[in-house]
C-alpha cells in the first residue's frame, strides 16, 4: 500500500480496479489530487495506486465494516467522493427477472453509495475552503427505461433520487452534489458482468457503433466537475457517444 501524500487536496474513488473508477483516479491524480483506489479486488487497486501515486484502499461498498475501514484510511479530511462502484447484472424482462440479480444491483448502486456518502461526509464537510464535492456516477439508464433493463434502470434511477434528495438535504452545507450519467460506454467489463461472461453477447452491445464513449471519456467529465470554482455545482452532466441520440436510437454501421 503506497501511503506518501503528494498534494494537499484528496479524493476517493470507489470502484476504481478498472474502467470508469480506474481512468478516473488517473485523471485526479494528473490534477494534482492524492486518490484513495477503494475497489474489492486489492491487486489491481494496488497496482493503480503505485503507477498514480495514491493509496489503495480494498473496500467492499455494500459491506459496513469495509466502509468504515475506508473511512478511516481517509482520515479527518476529504476533498472529493467519485461514488463510482456500481454494475448491471443480466438483462432478463421483468416476467423472467433473477430477485438475486436486482437485490445485487441496488446494493451496490444504491446501498453501497449511501454507506460510502455517510461514512465520508463528515470529512467532506472538513474539506479546505468549503470546497468538497461529492460525485455520483450514474447513468442514462436512470432516466429513460428499456426493455430488459428494469433492475438495472430502477437501480440508477434510485443513483439520481439520492444524489438530488442528498442536494436537498445539505443545502446549506460546504459540500457540492453532482452526478454524471454516461450513456453507451465502451469499457473491458461492464457488458461482460452483465452477460456473465458471454463475450458475443457483450461484443453485440457496441455492435456497428464506430466510437462509443471509452472510460476516459467519462473520466474527462469527472475532472471538470470536481474542479469548478466552489460556488458553481454542475447538478447532473449527462455524456453520450455522437451516435446515440436517445437511449434507443443508436447509429450503427452496416458490415
Amino acid at each position: 500500500m503506497t501511503t506518501t501524500r503528494s498534494t494537499t487536496r484528496t479524493a476517493v474513488v470507489t470502484g476504481a480496479s478498472s474502467g470508469i473508477g480506474a481512468a478516473t483516479a488517473r485523471t485526479l491524480a494528473g490534477l494534482g489530487f492524492h486518490v484513495y483506489c477503494a475497489a474489492r479486488r486489492t491487486d489491481r487497486v494496488e497496482a493503480l495506486a503505485a503507477e498514480i501515486g495514491g493509496t489503495a484502499v480494498t473496500c467492499d461498498v455494500t459491506d459496513e465494516g469495509s466502509v468504515a475501514a475506508l473511512a478511516a484510511t481517509v482520515g479527518d479530511t476529504l476533498d472529493v467522493l467519485v461514488n463510482n462502484a456500481g454494475g448491471a447484472f443480466g438483462a432478463s424482462t421483468v416476467a423472467q427477472a433473477d430477485p438475486d440479480e436486482w437485490r445485487r444491483m441496488y446494493d451496490v448502486n444504491v446501498v453501497g453509495l449511501m454507506l460510502v456518502t455517510r461514512a465520508l461526509l463528515p470529512a467532506l464537510l472538513r474539506a479546505d475552503d468549503g470546497a468538497g464535492v461529492i460525485c455520483n456516477v450514474g447513468s442514462t439508464a436512470g432516466r429513460v427505461a428499456y426493455e430488459g433493463g428494469a433492475g438495472y434502470t430502477a437501480a440508477k434511477h434510485g443513483t439520481q433520487v439520492v444524489t438530488e434528495t442528498l442536494r436537498l438535504e445539505l443545502w446549506d452545507q460546504p459540500v457540492r452534489v453532482c452526478e454524471v450519467a454516461p450513456g453507451m460506454v465502451r469499457t473491458d467489463e461492464f457488458a461482460l458482468v452483465r452477460f456473465d461472461g458471454d463475450a458475443d453477447k457483450a461484443a453485440s452491445v457496441y455492435a456497428g457503433v464506430a466510437e462509443p464513449l471509452v472510460a476516459e471519456d467519462v473520466a474527462d467529465a469527472i475532472g471538470w466537475m470536481v474542479t469548478r470554482p466552489r460556488h458553481v455545482n454542475v447538478d447532473e452532466l449527462v455524456i453520450r457517444p455522437r451516435a446515440q441520440a436517445a437511449q434507443h436510437k443508436v447509429h450503427r454501421s452496416t458490415p
